[in-house]
């Protein structure tokens, strides 16, 4: 059968089947709404959280303790994995990823309406843990249920481009976050902002979600999801993962750490190493994230894009290697402490970090087995981002501070290498049909 490059595989239910934009939009929006929300957090983390619910602590231990807020999410993920996870794969994905979006979307505007710790004491900072371990369990659910519904859909020849746009998704998100909340920088005092101008962009996803949830409403079950609930759905897909697919679990989190290590170090980390330890301007420092927003956004489209001509494992590998030297450049450069260095920083790390992530639709998905394959993605990403984007942000204050950025910038390019070690072992995926009975076989190094 020949597949246009605008529809899905024949629907088994007999159905006509939904055209690959319209899945592509689904996946793409539904996650820039989710990491909106999810960013937001991150950059009011880095800008203001250690003023209003850490002012007892100081400004060093009020944004480690800040940043701590934003490792629980992290934290909760691989748990929001194995929650959403098991019912994607018995229920279907469509039903799923509404809950993960109305979760998100709820925790985020809770956060807005948050009382400060000048107003409530010690109860705000809890009740923020709480509304961030809500928002990580969303967010666990919501990219491996988002790229399976797209890669489910995709013509084998093209799964890496239609799979990577819930990370475009990503990338739009990051952009969206940070011209937010540099609008809301130019357009009010410091004072102000501080105030109650941080809480803007977390009332303002309202409008987001609730076209998002039209979008997702209006969208069909993915074929491959409907074949196999004819030949009958995991009972414990997280169990029956592991029993299977052990292997493949570890060294899918092991590749995909990397990736979000970039991100999150490129992204909400230098956000407040921009403004705290350079002592840049903070319009200036959100005017690059917005570039680092872009760069990631193009480079997951052409990360993607190769992926489909030359291979998921030699993408990745290739930007591993890169990853390797750049990390080691990247806080002596970042030392000049000039603007130019840094919007040089920023965005050539969101450019390999989007590079990377955008064969990791693809390649995640034809990795593990259909009655199991939403836990299992989804857990390996969410692992990845525990190891990769909750840790690195939450110790390289105090590493820097004790041994200077190049000894982080060691730990970083130690990390690309596991990664590097990882993506040789568990070898090429791309030729691998989704609804396979086969388990993948690894490769040599």
């Amino acid at each position: 059968m020949t597949h246009s490059p605008e529809l899905t595989s024949q629907s088994v239910d007999g159905r006509k089947p939904q055209t690959m934009k319209r899945v592509a939009s689904a996946s793409f929006i539904g996650t820039v709404i989710e990491f909106y929300d999810f960013n937001i957090y991150g950059t009011a983390a880095a800008l203001v959280f250690p003023k209003v619910f850490f002012p007892a602590l100081g400004s060093v231990a009020g944004t480690v303790a800040s940043f701590a807020t934003l490792g629980v999410a992290f934290v909760a993920r691989p748990f929001g994995s194995v929650l959403f996870g098991h019912f994607g794969d018995r229920l279907g994905r469509k039903k799923t990823l509404i809950a993960t979006m109305l979760l998100m979307g709820i925790s985020t505007l809770l956060v807005g309406l948050m009382p400060t710790a000048s107003t409530i004491g010690v109860a705000a900072p809890i009740l923020i843990v709480l509304l961030r371990v809500l928002q990580g369990l969303a967010a666990g659910g919501e990219w491996g249920g988002a790229v399976l519904f797209a890669a489910e859909n995709a013509p084998k020849a093209k799964r890496g481009f239609w799979s990577m746009f819930p990370s475009f998704g990503g990338g739009g998100a990051i952009i969206l976050a940070n011209a937010t909340f540099w609008a809301t920088a130019v357009g009010m005092s410091n004072d102000t902002f501080v105030a109650w101008g941080w809480r803007v962009p977390f009332l303002a996803s309202i409008v987001l979600i609730g076209f998002g949830l039209w979008v997702r409403l209006s969208i069909d079950e993915t074929p491959i999801f409907k074949k196999q609930i004819k030949t009958g759905v995991a009972r414990t897909p997280f169990l029956d993962a592991f029993r299977s697919q052990p292997k493949q679990i570890l060294l899918a989190t092991g590749t995909t750490t990397m990736t979000l290590m970039l991100t999150y170090i490129g992204g909400t980390y230098m956000v407040s190493y921009g403004t705290t330890t350079l002592k840049l301007a903070r319009p200036d420092v959100l005017a690059v994230a917005i570039l680092g927003g872009v760069a990631i956004s193009v480079a997951v489209v052409l990360g993607a894009a190769l992926s489909d001509r030359i291979g998921r494992r030699r993408m990745i590998t290739i930007v591993a290697c890169a990853a390797i030297v750049w990390t080691l450049l990247l806080f002596p450069i970042l030392d000049t402490r000039s603007l130019a260095a840094f919007a040089v920083g920023i965005p050539v790390t969101m450019f390999l970090s989007g590079l990377a992530t955008g064969p990791l639709g693809a390649f995640l998905s034809e990795t593990f087995q259909t009655r199991y394959r939403y836990t299992a993605t989804g857990l390996s990403y969410s692992l990845a981002g525990m190891l990769g984007g909750a840790i690195p942000p939450l110790v390289a204050g105090p590493i820097i501070a004790a041994w200077g950025g190049f000894t982080f910038g060691i730990i970083l390019a130690c990390v690309a290498v596991v990664s590097l070690v990882c993506v040789r072992v568990i070898g090429e995926t791309k030729q691998l049909d989704l609804d396979r009975d086969d388990t993948p076989v690894t490769a040599d190094v």
